[in-house]
């Protein structure tokens, strides 16, 4: 259709240029009309700009308005306002990193340093310069056969069907550019998925999509067809996100494309329903039993689990069944409750669900008291942008982190808040194929990569800043945290860490985790 449009004008140019070179009359026609004509073909015509693809000409005004909102607010706007998109700067600095693009700031910083809640690094006196420029950690406990060696910012869960198959095509492409990893979300491990070649986290969530029976039901065959692919490095059961923990979720028969309905082993055209728990265990022991299932399916594959941290009596819960069965998953995603890239619910999106800081602190410090943190990884997720907020999940227990706004972000999404009326104006987050063919994949494709290697940069930055070769050497005593306008206290001061078998041993903790681990019941999640 776009290529129909596109030759249309360039006739309609060629005919007004014919008609003023007939009849004089006609030039003031071509003077006026040519030019605008001639633009709207580039526009159709060019590959790093989507709304401009996709909305040629008035594509412009846009782009105007947010560079006269950007010098304004140079001088009027003081600081970050959370929760307001139009004035917060992060989907500026993913643009110029993911362009390769400076993105030094002058005349200091814009953040008001004294209001209760900034926080900031501890810098050394002496700096090092940081030796290895890729860094890795390596997932994979005593019982995994095949380990995986992942970088420490990855791409987080977002399924084809709520992304465009450009928009997978183009994060995939940037993995295997850039050499780390791609979680596809629970919408099944689609076509778009392995066309590039990037490695994959294969998300299975409660409708058990690429792996499910007609019934709907766990398909263990196609599980292990599946998870025995090369590019799938790592296995992932979800139980919940944060964008809408606790809740299930409805495929419109309208979105099912047959592209969709492949990906997900669905009936095409029919609307799709994700329970809001899964059908194949009901109690934690059962649940890492399954999860032992999926290892064994998997091949000796990293398995792992995703949650958004709730009662923590339940989390605790898990801990016991790991101990009480001696199976433990490879790694666990913790997904703060203020993260998700998608649309849900207000009172889920705003009111259910821990954040991250401290479902990240929880979860690290419960498996350190139950003595199992040296057997599982931690992967952080929500609302991670820049090396600053890698750097301060991993002083307080992350050994690796992914990002989803981040990644949309290289991709050109503009926060239109258009992802669930499939509309979006870039082409992220919609099947419909005039929008999504403005996203060129080359270009977004290498924009991925970039931002991921230029993240990656920064956080070295701040090791570096620290004085610490290895990230994993960060700690809670790094990061600062102003109380009040005159107390300002460490991580290390304001929460309490765990020692390693303070739990399982009986040790002298804090009555939050006590209480926690007392009621915590493996063989029940009630």
């Amino acid at each position: 259709m776009k290529r129909v449009f596109l030759y249309l004008l360039i006739a309609l140019t060629a005919l007004l240029a014919a008609a003023a070179y007939v009849e004089p009359r006609a030039l003031w026609a071509f003077v006026i009309l040519g030019p605008v004509l001639l633009l709207t073909a580039y526009d159709m015509l060019q590959k790093r700009h989507t709304i401009l693809r996709n909305y040629p000409l008035i594509g412009h005004v846009r782009y105007i308005l947010e560079d006269a909102r950007h010098h304004i607010r140079q001088y009027l706007i003081q600081g970050d306002k959370e929760g307001d998109p139009f004035t917060r700067p992060q989907r500026a600095v993913v643009y110029q990193r993911a362009k390769n693009v400076s993105d030094v700031q002058p005349f200091g910083s814009l953040q008001d340093m004294y209001s209760e809640g900034h926080e900031w690094m501890q810098h050394s006196i002496a700096p090092v310069d940081i030796d290895d420029d890729d860094p890795r950690v390596v997932f994979g406990n005593e019982a995994c056969t095949q380990p995986y060696n992942a970088s420490l910012l990855n791409i987080s869960a977002m399924s084809f069907g709520s992304l465009s198959a450009n928009a997978i095509l183009a994060l995939n492409g940037g993995a295997r550019q850039g050499g780390f990893a791609h979680d596809t979300g629970e919408g099944g491990l689609s076509e778009f998925h392995l066309a590039p070649g990037g490695d994959l986290i294969w998300e299975i969530g409660t409708g058990y999509f690429g792996c499910r029976t007609a019934d709907g039901d766990f398909d263990p065959e196609q599980f292990r067809d599946k998870a025995a692919i090369d590019q799938v490095r790592m296995l992932e059961l979800k139980l919940s996100q944060g964008a809408k923990p606790g809740g299930g979720g409805i495929l419109p028969g309208a979105k099912v494309t047959p592209e969709i309905a492949r990906a997900r082993g669905v009936p095409e055209g029919k609307s799709v329903h994700s329970p809001a728990r899964h059908k194949v265990f009901s109690t934690p022991i059962e649940m890492m039993e399954f999860i032992q299932r999926m290892r064994e399916l998997g091949g000796g594959k990293p398995v792992g689990f995703k949650l958004c941290i709730g009662r923590h009596s339940q989390f605790m819960a898990l801990c016991k069944a790991m101990l009480e069965t001696g199976i433990a998953p490879d790694f666990i995603t913790i997904d703060g409750a203020e993260g998700g890239t998608g649309a849900a619910p207000v009172e889920l999106t705003d009111r259910v669900g821990e954040p991250l800081r401290e479902g990240l602190m929880f979860a690290h410090n419960a498996l350190v008291g139950a003595g199992l943190r040296n057997r599982v990884r931690l992967i952080a997720c929500g609302k991670i942008i820049n090396g600053y907020d890698m750097a301060s999940r991993m002083a307080i227990g992350a050994d690796t982190v992914s990002s989803a706004r981040g990644m949309m972000f290289a991709l050109g999404c503009i926060q239109a808040r258009r992802c669930h009326a499939n509309t979006c104006p870039t082409g992220v987050a919609t099947q419909d194929p005039w929008r999504s063919s403005g996203l060129v994949v080359s270009d977004k494709t290498q924009r991925v990569a970039n931002f991921h290697h230029n993240t990656i940069k920064h956080l070295l930055k701040i090791q570096s800043a620290c004085g610490i070769q290895h990230a994993a050497d960060l700690n809670p005593g790094h990061l600062m945290r102003r109380v009040s306008p005159t107390l300002v206290n460490s991580y290390e001061d304001l929460f309490p860490w765990l020692e390693p078998n303070a739990l399982a041993e009986g040790g002298d903790v804090p009555v939050m985790y006590a209480r926690a681990w007392s009621q915590g019941n493996p063989t029940s999640f009630g």
